[in-house]
């Protein structure tokens, strides 16, 4: 495929009645499809309030199964509807075990695979280590409306090992579902500058477009920021929000031209991974 149209969806999701939740994401999804997208990426974990601000072990009766859980049912049948891709981010329970989960529903509506997040925070307003086993399927990539695509979570977006190891799988777009805000230990510090450098660098460094979807919105005094983005191959916003705004990022991408500076610029042809071997060791 030489050009694609993505989506990145950005709402507030504090509802506690997550088919609301579900709602408000579906008619954004069908919005974005209505401006021509194939690929629509909502924020990560939107049929409710991040929970995971707290350690309540009540919360975990909000996981359930892939097949089982209310917003990968209505994204499938939502994506069957309308012929688009919808990278899907749900708390997973498989018997004992609870994952921060994406479900990579194509354009028929069939559940591709999944993804669990590898890198799980553990901090003030982000208490995920309470909640979630890290991924332990590694990272993924898949052949979805002609191109492939690699999705990583929320704090897997920080690590650039992640984005290396799904270009390094053929991926031609980046894709990040992400619940991030206000920290709760220093009130005055706002990363969502820093955010979306490490992203950009992502695009940049493996030369391909990245698609980060952020909510919006206070919930029990934790504020989310928003500024979800689409940026091209070097790294330049081709579309963004800032931190109040509701709607769908729709941009048309060219996966060719991407390609095309991909291949001059080298970064894979110059690759030494003889000399990165400290990298996989522990610290």
């Amino acid at each position: 495929m030489t050009e694609i149209t993505v989506a990145a969806l950005q709402l507030p999701l504090g509802s506690l009645d997550e088919q609301d939740n579900i709602a408000a994401v579906s008619s954004l999804v069908e919005a974005a499809a209505g401006q021509g997208a194939r690929i629509v990426l909502p924020p990560e974990l939107f049929s409710g309030p991040y929970f995971c601000k707290v350690e309540d072990e009540a919360l975990f009766a909000l996981a359930r199964p892939v097949q089982e859980h209310p917003s990968v049912k209505a994204m499938q049948a939502l994506a069957a509807k309308l012929k688009v891709v919808i990278p899907t981010s749900f708390f997973e329970r498989e018997g004992h075990h609870y994952y921060n989960t994406l479900a990579l529903i194509d354009e028929r509506g069939e559940i591709v695979g999944t993804y669990r997040k590898s890198h799980i925070p553990d901090g003030p307003g982000y208490e995920e280590k309470y909640y979630f086993r890290p991924g332990n399927d590694g990272f993924k990539v898949w052949d979805v409306v002609g191109t492939r695509i690699g999705v990583g979570v929320c704090w897997d977006q920080w690590y650039p090992e992640c984005a290396r190891v799904m270009a390094l799988m053929g991926a031609e777009l980046l894709f990040y579902p992400t619940a991030i805000g206000s920290e709760p230990y220093d009130s005055g510090l706002d990363t969502s500058r820093m955010w979306r450098r490490a992203m950009l660098g992502h695009a940049v460094s493996n030369c391909m477009p990245v698609i980060a979807a952020n909510r919006i919105g206070t919930e029990v005094g934790q504020r989310f920021y928003g500024h979800s983005f689409i940026c091209d191959e070097w790294g330049d916003f081709a579309a963004e929000f800032g931190a109040a705004e509701t709607g769908a990022l729709v941009v048309r991408l060219d996966l060719a031209r991407a390609a095309r500076h991909r291949a001059g610029m080298g970064f894979f042809r110059d690759r030494r991974p003889q000399l990165y071997t400290r990298i996989c060791q522990d610290i």
